[in-house]
């Protein structure tokens, strides 16, 4: 399958929020469009460390959520499948079209030798820029590299 390259966009998610990058790459799925995201260890989530992963403690240990017979819950660990999951979780994936769109998507940790040579985009509306929001409070943070440490992911660069 020859990809064309106006239909490929590689994402440096380097300082991106999770949820505002998350919507939009599957939106540009859905659109047809493959996409790449480089550096999801650096993908920023916002609010306390100790909600983040408080959040994230009861995901991992949520298996009483779930059937006897299928299990079915199950959180990633590692950073990029942290934004692959995000991802799927917005996405219709009940229906083909959204499982079509889930192919076209490629999420890692640093950037892979075939992919050095791209230029990178940035999802503008996405990015983290300050440390101060509009109302003048401090925007605490941490990036999926950190939260997949506490939570016992092994976050290797690809």
């Amino acid at each position: 399958m020859v990809v064309s390259a106006e239909d490929l966009v590689v994402i440096d998610g380097s300082n991106h929020r999770l949820g505002r990058l998350a919507s939009r790459v599957a939106k540009m799925l859905l659109e047809g469009k493959r996409v790449v995201v480089l550096n999801a260890d650096k993908i920023v989530i916002t609010g306390s460390k100790s909600a983040i992963l408080a959040r994230y403690q009861y995901l991992l240990d949520r298996t009483w959520l779930s059937s006897i017979e299928r299990v079915q819950v199950w959180n990633p660990r590692r950073p990029d499948r942290i934004f692959w999951y995000t991802v799927r979780r917005m996405l219709p994936r009940k229906k083909p079209k959204g499982r079509e769109a889930l192919s076209r998507l490629r999420v890692y940790n640093g950037v892979p030798e075939e992919f050095s040579n791209f230029k990178a985009v940035t999802v503008e509306d996405a990015l983290h820029r300050s440390e101060i929001s509009r109302s003048g409070k401090l925007i605490k943070w941490m990036t999926l590299g950190e939260l997949s440490k506490l939570i016992g992911g092994k976050v290797r660069a690809e």
